[in-house]
């Protein structure tokens, strides 16, 4: 029986999981289940699976889920600290799937422990990606993709040299607005941010695929985790989303990973790993789909997508300021406060303002450092908003 943990587990993400482990609860000891303001989902799902313990982020819910969890054996506990002390408890496999940086210190603690990591948190690499792939091999842990490029890509490279990739090319849905005209996207509305046309996701990342800043995270993490020049990485807009990502090799081939978009493809070759099961998704039908189509993304459409090749130029901490500046410009158009456009040029400009700052990008990957970098990051985007209303 496989000791795991959920962190993360009222998304998404984690409720693909929870379904895959339901299906044969006989396999799995669930040690640890993490997540937001959602207690009694999160409470449920604690009590269902047997859970030893379940934590919510935010402090001020401990209560409710004690409550929630009465008269059962479940251990109850909230806040950063609780959720990072969960990550040191033995497990054999533990999704990360915590969204935004949120998710890298419970990462590099679960790290710590040897244990195997299915990240779906790519905030973890974007921000310290030589941190986590260095604690990973010191403590002899195993890191395993779960966004379905790079699950794509991981399995394209199976049995293959990585010194053969001649291209990584990951493929981008477009997006709710990828075939709006240019000029009404000044005007595009949350709500209309907030509707994917291929995956039923969570609204900030719904958001973060029309502007495609998840691409460009998507894009840094393809370059942290299988340790390829930027310049080998391209992205092709691929409507239909049934090719997830290809590896090009040094004679030519070419090997696809297609699949219907269905995230427990890639929850379910993670959880199994180095097995393939039997999964509950649909099966592709070619002959039905007809067609696949692939285009270059237009960079004035997509800004944020350029400012990827910009951050893994800069180096260092760069990756920390895009990811917080990211964050914190999606919270102002959420808010109403900025334009969807706006964004992009809010996290450029921070971009720069760090870039003009002597030792802050080029300052040691650290954990701390990390931490210091993403909350001044987003107060200088706060300031950048500020500046820009008056």
């Amino acid at each position: 029986m496989r000791r795991v943990s959920i962190f993360g587990a009222t998304g998404s993400i984690g409720q693909n999981t929870i379904d895959l482990i339901s299906r044969a609860p006989s396999d799995y000891d669930v040690v640890a289940l993490t997540g937001g303001a959602n207690i009694q989902k999160l409470a449920n799902d604690a009590r269902r699976l047997g859970a030893d313990l379940a934590v919510t982020a935010h402090e001020d819910k401990l209560d409710d889920l004690r409550a929630a969890l009465t008269g059962s054996e479940v251990e109850a506990a909230a806040g950063a600290n609780a959720i990072a002390e969960a990550a040191t408890r033995p497990a054999d496999w533990i999704m990360s799937a915590i969204v935004g940086s949120a998710g890298l210190a419970p990462g590099i603690e679960a790290l710590k422990q040897g244990s195997t990591l299915a990240l779906a948190n790519k905030e973890t690499l974007v921000c310290a990606g030589s941190l986590v792939m260095e604690t990973a091999k010191a403590h002899d842990a195993r890191l395993l993709p779960v966004d379905s490029e790079h699950s794509a890509v991981f399995q394209a490279l199976v049995g293959e040299d990585i010194t053969a990739v001649e291209r990584v090319i990951i493929t981008a849905s477009g997006g709710a607005f990828r075939d709006w005209p240019m000029e009404d996207l000044v005007n595009a509305t949350v709500e209309q941010a907030s509707s994917h046309p291929n995956w039923d996701m969570g609204q900030r990342i719904t958001i973060d695929s029309a502007s495609m800043f998840n691409k460009a995270l998507e894009v840094i993490e393809t370059r942290e985790f299988f340790s390829v020049s930027p310049t080998q990485i391209e992205v092709l807009v691929h409507p239909e989303s049934i090719v997830h990502a290809m590896v090009g090799y040094r004679d030519g081939a070419v090997m696809a990973h297609m699949g219907a978009p269905d995230m427990r493809h890639a929850i379910g070759y993670a959880l199994h790993w180095p097995e393939r099961r039997d999964l509950p998704v649909d099966r592709l039908d070619l002959a039905k789909i007809g067609q696949l189509n692939f285009k270059a993304p237009d960079l004035k459409r997509y800004p944020a997508l350029k400012l990827a090749w910009d951050v893994m130029e800069r180096g260092g901490l760069a990756g920390a300021v895009f990811n917080a500046a990211k964050e914190r410009a999606l919270d102002h158009f959420i808010a109403r406060r900025i334009s969807f456009l706006d964004m992009a040029d809010a996290v450029a400009a921070v971009l720069d303002r760090f870039d003009a700052s002597d030792g802050l990008i080029d300052a040691p990957m650290t954990l701390d450092n990390v931490h210091q970098t993403d909350h001044l990051a987003r107060q200088w985007v706060d300031d950048t908003v500020v500046e820009r209303a008056g």
